[in-house]
Formats: C-alpha cells, sequence, structure tokens
C-alpha cells in the first residue's frame, strides 16, 4: 500500500492509499468501514452499485459475521423505468450483494422510488428517509469515467439534491456491461444529488481499472467544477480514497512524507 496526499490549490488535501488491485481495493475498504462500525460511528451505511465495490461487499460478508446486521443502508440511485425486482436494479443489487449477505433485514434499506408515478415526489421523500435516519455516517461512492458520483453527470451543481436525471450516453454505454445491450439501459435515474452527497459525515471514494485514471485524477487534483462532479468532493473535511495502481496512474504522486515541504 502506498499513501499520498494532493492538494487541488486552495482547496482541501486529498488522502489517498494506492493499493495493488480491486481485491486489495476491497480489504481496505472494509477495514474502514468495519473500525467505523467498531467504533459507534456507524449507524447509516451509504452504498454504491457496480463492479468496483463489490470486492468491498464480498470482503464485509466474509468478515463481518453478521455483526453489521443492525445498520442501516442507504443507496446511491435507482433507475428510473427497471421494476425493482428486474435483475438490473440497484434495488435488487443492494439487497443481492449487500443486505442479505450482511443479515440486514429489509425495513433498514433505502433505495430511491424510481418506479414512483411522482418522481419530485419520491426524491423528496428520500430526502426526508435519510434525515429520519440521521443522515449517512459513511457514503461509499464510485466514480464514473466522465467524473459522475451517484448519478451526477458533469453539469451537476455542488447543491443538488435527491432528482430525476438524463444519463450521459457514456454512462449508458459503460453500464451496458450489466444488460443484453445498451439499448436496454435505462436513460433516467433517480440519484442523490451532490449536495446530499456531501452531507455525509465521512466519504470513501473507491476508484478501480484504467478507464478512471483521468477522471480519477482530474478530481482530486484540478479545483472543484460541474464538469468533473467527483471534484466536489474536495469541499468535504473528511473523504479517503483507495484506488488500484490502475486507477491511480494519472495522479502526480506526492506522498505523505512530503507534508509540509
Amino acid at each position: 500500500m502506498k499513501l499520498y496526499y494532493i492538494t487541488a490549490e486552495g482547496h482541501r488535501e486529498m488522502h489517498i492509499e494506492v493499493v495493488a488491485d480491486n481485491a486489495a481495493l476491497g480489504r481496505v475498504a472494509a477495514d474502514r468501514i468495519l473500525r467505523s462500525y467498531d467504533d459507534g460511528r456507524l449507524q447509516v451505511l451509504g452504498v454504491a452499485t457496480g463492479g468496483t465495490p463489490a470486492s468491498t461487499y464480498r470482503e464485509l460478508a466474509a468478515r463481518s459475521a453478521g455483526r453489521l446486521h443492525d445498520i442501516r443502508l442507504a443507496a446511491l440511485d435507482e433507475y428510473v423505468g427497471l421494476p425493482a425486482n428486474h435483475p438490473g436494479s440497484y434495488t435488487t443489487f443492494v439487497r443481492q450483494h449487500i443486505a442479505e449477505p450482511l443479515g440486514i433485514a429489509p425495513g433498514q434499506v433505502g433505495v430511491p422510488r424510481a418506479e414512483a408515478a411522482d418522481l419530485a415526489a419520491a426524491a423528496a421523500g428520500f430526502e426526508q428517509q435519510l434525515r429520519d435516519n440521521g443522515g449517512v455516517d459513511l457514503q461509499i461512492l464510485g466514480i464514473g469515467s466522465n467524473g459522475h458520483i451517484g448519478f451526477n453527470e458533469p453539469g451537476s451543481a455542488a447543491d443538488s439534491r435527491t432528482r430525476a436525471v438524463t444519463l450521459a450516453e457514456r454512462t449508458r454505454q459503460d453500464n451496458a456491461r450489466f444488460f443484453d445491450s445498451v439499448d436496454d439501459v435505462p436513460r433516467e435515474a433517480l440519484t442523490q444529488g451532490i449536495g446530499t452527497i456531501l452531507e455525509a459525515r465521512s466519504i470513501l471514494l473507491l476508484a478501480s481499472g484504467a478507464r478512471k485514471a483521468q477522471a480519477l485524477a482530474r478530481a482530486v487534483e484540478q479545483p472543484p467544477t460541474a464538469d468533473c462532479p467527483a471534484s466536489w468532493l474536495q469541499r468535504h473535511p473528511d473523504v479517503l480514497v483507495v484506488a488500484d495502481e490502475a486507477a491511480a496512474a494519472a495522479l502526480s504522486r506526492r506522498p505523505l512524507a512530503a507534508r509540509g515541504a
């Protein structure tokens, strides 16, 4: 493991742990989550979906021995137009890959209700659910190849809230591997906004694979901009980035030992 910090001029320092591969990423991320739980600082875990965090959830299931059964889960987003039981829905992903392996009851899982006829009301209801649960203690995030977090595509404002969004074509192409074809990938989603995400008490940003390298470097080394939604994370006081070597390839790599130099 290699430890780095990167500071975009005039903005917060970003703490980055670089590991060999996605399996190592899962181990480091699981360490952070379990440590937060054991320290009494984890009641609500915000969960991302997709390929990058899958190794983290496998590690948690293997190592938690059921002790995370009492936490609540809050999902980042859900596709509009997919039934909750569709194999490509994020409701299904959270149930199969996170909640059931960790022994978390369905009533402790919150996913935006993207099947609702009134998406604005569903978004407002999800925001209220987060408030009722006391907010998110630790938010897991992935990063898209275009810099999106959640489904906040380029152009998303730093104060945006949970809302319906149109997915960028690049995002749909990237996610086509989870469907029979790109034509089956929904064109809209209900997602937590940047402002919603930034209210989490701590954030764990995971990046894996060469496709994420340029987006990650832009997110942590350049000043925050709506063109790279992940860059808004520089405004948060407690972000840990865990990246594998491929995803970290474009970073300037300033070691922690150089702090103050």
